[in-house]
């Protein structure tokens, strides 16, 4: 029985910590000191030779450096910062309907066999013979029909950071945001991997050229804890076969 109860507090202890940063309180920022993306931009590089000696070209507006006039602002390397545009407008609708019907019957006699069945036949009250010793009727019908409509909608501008530059030359990229609304935390969450020639000319990838997109947008906070269900609710709605 102690066992039991230390059980249940420590359930109940588990469950309280989850929500302790908001009790009476607007739910704390996620701390970004050791973030994917800071550390893509502490990294300092790998260091560049062929450079001009003397800054002959840096006012040159022809050099081709990233600062100058002409130059490729776009995100290449790792701690490079762009913008990732989701704008999601879909729209399904699928329906079925199927139908079924049989239909069968089968008679089966013995009127000769080596005259087993006249025997037979004097032991049956009147009117009983063997000529349709077995006959069987079947019928079965069976229906169904269904309907799914989906629509989602979304229109999300996120800056994400290259956290890494596979061999390939693929970008790998991930960011977050978030927004405190009185006592709700907003959350988007965004990675995966972009091509550099998919990123336009602003600096901006939509969501359909990310490979591998994970894109979250979720909240938590005081309002979302009285959306969801109980921890005793969804336990029970996972166990009970009813």
């Amino acid at each position: 029985m102690r066992n039991i109860l230390v059980l249940c507090a420590t359930v109940l202890l588990l469950s309280a910590c989850s929500r302790a940063d908001h009790l009476g309180k607007p739910p704390g920022f996620s701390p970004t000191d050791e973030s994917a993306e800071r550390v893509a931009m502490m990294w300092p590089g790998l260091p560049r030779y062929g450079q001009p000696v003397g800054g002959a070209f840096r006012s040159s507006l022809w050099s081709g450096e990233r600062n100058s006039l002409l130059g490729d602002r776009r995100a290449l390397r790792k701690g490079d910062i762009l913008t990732v545009v989701v704008e999601i407008d879909e729209k399904a609708e699928i329906s079925n309907d199927t139908s079924r019907s049989r239909t069968g019957s089968e008679s089966l006699g013995v009127p000769q066999l080596f005259g087993v069945p006249q025997r037979l036949e004097r032991a049956f009250p009147d009117g009983a013979t063997m000529a349709n010793a077995v006959a069987i009727d079947s019928q079965s019908r069976s229906s169904g029909k269904g309907s799914v409509k989906r629509k989602e909608k979304l229109t999300l501008r996120i800056a994400a950071t290259v956290v890494d530059v596979l061999p390939n030359g693929v970008l790998s990229i991930s960011g977050s945001q978030e927004i405190r609304v009185n006592f709700e935390m907003r959350e988007l969450l965004v990675s995966g991997f972009v091509r550099p020639e998919d990123i336009s000319r602003q600096n901006e990838v939509t969501y359909d050229k990310i490979a591998s997109a994970r894109i979250s947008y979720g909240g938590r906070g005081q309002i979302t804890d009285v959306q969801q269900p109980r921890y005793g609710q969804q336990i029970l709605d996972a166990v009970l076969p009813f």
